[in-house]
């Protein structure tokens, strides 16, 4: 069955922008004066008229040059987890989109996500890595390193368009979307021209073979997300896998960036369900779950909101580990050191 959708995009600009047709088209003009602006920043940050800060360690920039979620976080999870494998002690500094805070703040375990974010708290609870949050996001990297002196590398998660913090490395990270029309706001769903790929340091492909956008001859890198065992929301130690979960009647809930996704992957692990569609970093409320049903099968992002409510239904969530190849941390090594890694 197709998935619902409530208050998603796919009725909006996000159909137009999956091809150029009339209404990209009627848009184009402000995606021409949008281009300008993108282009003009750019200038005055190359020219020194607005400051970048240097910190003293490396940066490392995950983004996109899309509208919407192409895999990032669980990239950064990733690479957290893989710098810290090779000795290293990274720190992660993200926006907190939709996030309460208005100044800099340390993300724990136990924040609540409407303060923070759900991906901010998701980052916390996987990495096992100092997160701060902030607008400034060269601020939240000043105070994580204060507060945690021993941090010798700095991810920042969505971060390609903030050029106030300076960074070492830069990587773009693309799905099944790809670039869509290849038009840019809000004609299209490009932050950036295409032509911004041929600055970054590499470009990883989520869940794709074939790369959906130009790569402009930058190291490319293949992505996929591991995953085949849900736990239960109410009690993380309750463990199942799809086999459990055949037979019943279930609603399977992403407030992701590309819901379809998840969907897909269901599918893939043999399950049947209804889907519902919502916004990236939808607010769930508890009439936005009130299904009739056995179960609800949701991701680890949604889980971190869905926690606080009280559900009719049980919540099973399926947590999931980005792969690389070839290993993306090791290259991200190469060029903070200037040297293979050991």
């Amino acid at each position: 069955m197709p998935p619902s959708r409530r208050n998603a995009d796919a009725g909006g600009l996000a159909a137009v922008w999956r091809r150029r047709g009339p209404g990209a088209i009627l848009l184009l003009p402000f995606s021409l004066l949008f281009m300008m602006l993108v282009a003009a920043r750019r200038a005055l940050y190359r020219a020194g008229l607005l400051r970048r800060e240097h910190l003293p360690v490396p940066v490392v920039v995950v983004g996109n040059i899309t509208v919407g979620g192409t895999g990032k976080t669980p990239l950064v999870i990733h690479l957290a987890q893989s710098l810290r494998a090779f000795g290293r002690y990274p720190g992660i500094v993200s926006r907190g989109y939709r996030s309460d805070a208005a100044h800099v703040v340390e993300v724990t375990s136990g924040s609540d996500p409407g303060a923070v974010g759900d991906e901010p708290l998701l980052l916390a609870r996987r990495s096992g890595c100092p997160v701060f949050i902030g607008r400034d996001r060269a601020a939240a990297a000043l105070a994580l390193l204060a507060r945690h002196p021993q941090c010798d590398v700095i991810l920042a998660d969505d971060g390609l368009q903030h050029y106030r913090l300076d960074r070492t490395v830069e990587i773009a990270v693309f799905d099944e979307r790809g670039v869509m029309n290849g038009w840019c706001l809000p004609a299209g769903a490009l932050r950036e021209p295409v032509s911004r790929l041929a600055l970054v340091d590499a470009v990883v492909l989520n869940g794709i073979a074939v790369p959906p956008a130009p790569t402009l001859d930058r190291p490319v890198f293949a992505m996929r997300l591991l995953g085949e065992s849900f736990y239960r929301l109410d009690d993380p130690l309750l463990t199942c896998g799809a086999a459990d979960l055949t037979d019943r009647k279930l609603h399977a809930v992403a407030g992701i960036g590309a819901p379809q996704r998840f969907f897909d992957r269901l599918g893939a692990m043999g399950l049947s369900f209804t889907g519902h569609a919502f916004d990236d970093h939808h607010h769930f409320r508890v009439e936005d779950l009130a299904f009739a049903g056995d179960a609800i099968l949701t991701t680890e992002k949604d889980a971190v909101k869905l926690a606080r409510l009280s559900l009719s239904l049980p919540v099973w969530v399926l947590p999931v580990t980005a792969e690389t190849s070839p290993d993306l941390a090791a290259f991200v090594l190469e060029k903070i050191d200037g040297r293979p890694s050991a």
